[in-house]
């Protein structure tokens, strides 16, 4: 006996066919690619998948290379990368970074990257004056009250941006009701096949827990992490201890996935969305003119939220998540008009002894740092540099950048005219150093800033 539909749809009666296999899999990868690697960032979201969701072979060959055996690898061909590269939570290199007291000299890895990208976002509170080659800034991050340890796990971002996902829920379960209703049983098994692959794939590959990977414990007795990380045109100043600095330029974002090394689960959840793919291609030109409707329907409701997702910029929750967990550290950024400029205004800055006990200067060589701003060997570059160590080791009341003719023996005009501009260079710096001191000693301490200020 021929079951009736509840509801006739006259569209059903004519000859026209919507032909949507050709968005059934490809549609919308990009995006759903992007709105799975925020599934370990947002709370709770990875309860909130079950939902119709377009470019299930996209998302299948992305995360199935997770998979790890002869079997996955010949399913789905590629790389063998960590869950947290495969995710985008590890991967970008950093910065150079280079620590003044301890003379460690290292690549950076992710979070150093997040750091410098932070920092290239923060407006300048000051400017240096002088005069204008290229536009350089100095960002002084202050890490001291951070207490980031090895293993803590990550901070995750509010639930609000997750619970939109019940718009596209709502509407893949009710065009799934409505398909039923209206006799098209097959659209209604391919809506809830691709609202039961997505959910459980969520489901699984959300489980993994977000770390930090840092050094366990910082040797006891090491001099002050102060350090640069060294761009093209802008310096990052980190000011902390040992423990504090470690998480920046040594660590890292791990996924804690049960499962591995082969973490057979994800390559099954990325087997069910190819099974996806293959029977919403091969079947959904089968259904009716309406079920093909409401399959698309679905789909757009759900590559809507994905493409929200997408554009809230992964990097940006990183960076957000980062600073979190080390306690949103206080930052300040000068803004500066030529290298010579920054390079001593830096050393300033790190030869800063109120910040520390004064045996540790010992370990400071200003030289060394303005030879890492400018590396010229000429007689120029010589002279300039000696005659800047020389001023820097002086007190505060006693140092003067002015050149006299003493320190101009054998030089050509053309020599003279560019030492006169490079130590005229460095009195602007000093002199900018001096009125944004109380900024620069206590960015970290908002109390002691006021205090000095009245």
């Amino acid at each position: 006996m021929t079951t009736t539909p509840a509801f006739i749809v006259s569209i059903n009666q004519s000859h026209f066919n919507l032909n949507t296999s050709n968005v059934a899999g490809f549609f919308g990868g990009d995006e759903a690619i992007a709105a799975m690697t925020t599934v370990h960032l947002y709370r709770g979201r990875r309860w909130l998948g079950w939902y119709n969701s377009p470019g299930s072979y996209t998302v299948a060959k992305k995360f199935g290379q997770l998979a790890k055996s002869r079997f996955w690898d010949g399913l789905f061909p590629g790389p063998n990368l960590t869950p947290a590269e495969v995710f985008g939570l590890d991967g970008k290199p950093g910065p150079r970074y280079w620590g003044v007291f301890s003379g460690t000299d290292m690549a950076t890895g992710h979070l150093a990257y997040l750091m410098v990208q932070k920092t290239k976002d923060i407006q300048a509170e000051a400017e240096v004056k002088g005069r204008e080659t290229t536009p350089l800034s100095v960002t002084i991050v202050d890490l001291g009250d951070g207490d980031l340890k090895h293993l803590d796990q990550a901070p995750m971002m509010s639930i609000h941006h997750a619970l939109l996902a019940a718009i596209p829920i709502t509407i893949s379960l009710a065009t799934c009701a409505i398909s039923a209703v209206s006799g098209d049983w097959l659209a209604f098994a391919l809506i809830m096949i691709g609202v039961i692959s997505s959910g459980i794939s969520c489901l699984v590959m959300g489980s993994a827990q977000l770390e930090f990977a840092s050094v366990k414990e910082a040797a006891k007795g090491v001099p002050p992490a102060d350090g640069v990380l060294l761009m093209r045109t802008d310096v990052v100043i980190l000011r902390g201890a040992e423990k504090d600095i470690d998480p920046i330029t040594k660590g890292k974002f791990v996924l804690k996935m049960n499962g591995g090394p082969e973490f057979r689960r994800i390559g099954l959840c990325s087997l069910l969305l190819l099974a996806q793919f293959l029977l919403q291609l091969l079947l959904i030109p089968q259904a009716t003119t309406f079920g093909q409707i409401m399959f698309i329907s679905s789909l757009a409701a759900s590559w809507a939220y994905n493409s929200f997702l997408s554009s809230l910029e992964q990097g940006k929750i990183q960076i957000n998540i980062l600073l979190k967990a080390l306690r949103h550290p206080p930052m300040l950024k000068i803004a500066l008009k030529n290298r010579a400029a920054q390079a001593v205004f830096t050393c300033l800055v790190l030869s800063d002894d109120v910040r520390r006990p004064s045996s540790s200067n010992s370990d400071f060589k200003p030289k060394e740092v303005l030879q890492r701003f400018v590396p010229n060997e000429t007689r120029v570059w010589n002279t300039w540099r000696d005659k800047v160590v020389e001023e820097l080791e002086k007190h505060e009341e006693d140092r003067s950048f002015d050149l006299s003719s003493s320190d101009l023996p054998g030089f050509t005009d053309h020599e003279k005219q560019l030492l006169k501009s490079l130590f005229q260079d460095a009195c602007n710096a000093y002199r900018g150093y001096q009125t944004h001191i109380h900024k620069i000693k206590f960015i970290s301490s908002p109390s002691s800033n006021e205090k000095q200020l009245c």
